[in-house]
């Protein structure tokens, strides 16, 4: 075979196994789960929010001094600014907190979230994860997969602010039934990230009962349309979490 023949046949080959490998990494790419693949809220309701809201959480951060104690999950974090104000004024407002909660938010936001800059800067001592319940709700995910995108929210965090502990929240209950399909979601989720917990720099706490009557029952006292709390349940909320609070922050 001529020199020249053998680099074109050379060249062709290379060109054909680099354009296999490009193509693997795309398939790979797609079935990668939702949950672990950051990105930003694309829902139309959200979209004109969402953005103006990560800008001005990056300014709030710049302007707060010092946190301590940081606050991270979806609309039921978010809502330590709405009905659940009263009580994180009484709580957490002389503790350095800062609330990078955000309603509609799967682990996904979170994760895009905190690689854009939310814990740019900062060193807290504490940072709470609640998260997952949008994951399981919305687009009903296997509980491995909700999983994975929490635990990847654990790993950016520790890259991030290494200094912090994690206290991880078990998803709250949702649904009047403890039968409720995805009541039983998030059970099973939870299942599985209990044991991310360390109890070194990671731990978990399971408050859910704190929710429910004796049959394991949601009122709607507590959560009005049975997932997002009211002042009542941020009361609640507060007082079940406090001990493991004061503890985690060597107070």
């Amino acid at each position: 075979m001529e020199p020249a023949v053998r680099i074109l046949c050379l060249l062709a080959l290379l060109t054909s196994m680099l354009s296999a490998a490009i193509a693997e990494d795309a398939i790979a790419e797609d079935a990668k789960p939702k949950a672990v693949t950051p990105e930003v809220q694309t829902a139309s309701w959200a979209v004109k929010w969402w953005g103006p809201r990560h800008e001005q959480k990056l300014k709030d951060l710049k302007a707060q001094e010092k946190v301590d104690l940081l606050m991270i999950g979806d609309s039921i974090t978010h809502g330590w600014e709405g009905h659940g104000k009263k009580v994180w004024d009484e709580y957490y407002a002389k503790r350095n907190a800062f609330n990078i909660g955000y309603s509609g938010d799967r682990t996904e936001q979170v994760i895009w979230r905190l690689q854009h800059g939310e814990v740019d800067g900062i060193s807290p001592k504490l940072a709470v994860i609640m998260i997952g319940t949008n994951n399981t709700g919305h687009r009903q995910d296997p509980p491995e997969e909700t999983a994975a995108g929490i635990k990847l929210i654990i790993d950016e965090l520790k890259e991030r602010t290494p200094k912090a502990k994690v206290l991880l929240l078990a998803i709250f209950p949702r649904e009047a039934s403890s039968d409720g399909k995805l009541r039983k979601i998030n059970h099973a989720t939870n299942a599985i990230i209990k044991d991310y917990a360390d109890d070194k720099t990671v731990f978990f706490l399971d408050i859910n009962k704190t929710f429910l009557d004796d049959e394991g029952t949601l009122s709607k006292s507590v959560m009005p349309d049975l997932l997002h709390p009211q002042e009542a349940g941020y009361r609640m909320w507060a007082e079940a979490m406090e001990p493991s609070i004061k503890k985690l922050l060597g107070e």
